[in-house]
Order: structure tokens, then C-alpha cells, then sequence
């Protein structure tokens, strides 16, 4: 089955670190689709500092990474993940996106995903989280 292109949110890089985890396999399949080019993926600066924070973090994650170990996993995969850019036209579409859809606490930061998507012209994620972008029907959320 063919990937479309689309971005990869945090679940997911996280998952295909630790080989223990059930969604490994999917994960790195997904990640292993972008390095070999038969896939477009992307992340955004806030996906790669929502990994580190998880997989440094011992509430988070089984076994925790050193913050060396995971500054080496995003320099790894920024070689075939390109960082998809934040216009400043972006914090518009933020604006728009919340008047639509008035989310609260936390569910910003996947607004705000949401919005980098948007001005980038994508509209898929591949996320185990489908329900945090449940909100917004102008994003598929995909599981890997």
C-alpha cells in the first residue's frame, strides 16, 4: 500500500525507538517508507521537541533516553524527515482553526499542528492518537 505523503507526529517517532513497544513494527515500517524515498514525510520543529521531551522522560517511557541519545535519534532522522516551515501567515491560520474549533488547555499544540499542516498544504498525520485530531475534519489522522 502506498504512503501519502503527510507528517508524523511524536507517538509514532517514539514508538519506533523502543522495540518493546506493540506499534514498533508499523512505526518503523512508516519511517523506513520515508528514508528509502518511496514516501514524503514530514515533521515540524514541534513534533521533534514533543519526542525529545517524551523519550528523555521517565514517566513517559519504559527506559528513558540520555538527552545525548535523544539529540542523536533527531539528527537521525532529520537527514530524511524535512521540518516542514512556520510561516508567519501560520498564527492566522491558528486564528481561524480556533474560532472553528475552540479547543482548550493542552489540544492547542495540536491545533497548532493542525495549522503548520495547513499552510504547508497537507492534510494527513499518521498519529496512534487519531482522537486528539478528531476536532479538525480538514485532517485524516492515520495510523501508521
Amino acid at each position: 500500500m502506498p504512503v501519502e505523503p503527510g507528517i508524523i507526529d511524536a507517538n509514532v517517532l517514539v514508538y519506533a525507538l523502543d522495540a518493546d513497544a506493540p506499534q514498533h513494527g508499523p512505526s518503523r515500517a512508516l519511517l523506513e517508507a520515508a528514508r528509502d524515498g518511496s514516501a514524503t514525510l514530514y515533521v515540524t520543529l514541534q513534533i521533534l521537541c514533543e519526542f525529545y521531551s517524551a523519550v528523555t522522560n521517565r514517566r513517559r517511557v519504559p527506559r528513558p533516553r540520555s538527552p545525548a541519545d535523544a539529540l542523536a535519534a533527531i539528527s537521525m532522522l532529520r537527514v530524511f524527515l524535512p521540518i516542514l516551515p512556520v510561516p508567519k501567515h501560520a498564527a492566522d491560520e491558528v486564528e481561524r482553526l480556533l474560532r472553528r474549533h475552540p479547543v482548550a488547555g493542552a489540544d492547542i499544540f495540536d491545533l497548532q499542528i493542525v495549522a503548520t499542516m495547513k499552510v504547508n498544504g497537507l492534510h494527513r498525520i499518521y498519529t496512534f492518537n487519531n482522537q486528539d485530531f478528531a476536532p479538525f475534519p480538514e485532517i485524516e489522522a492515520t495510523a501508521p
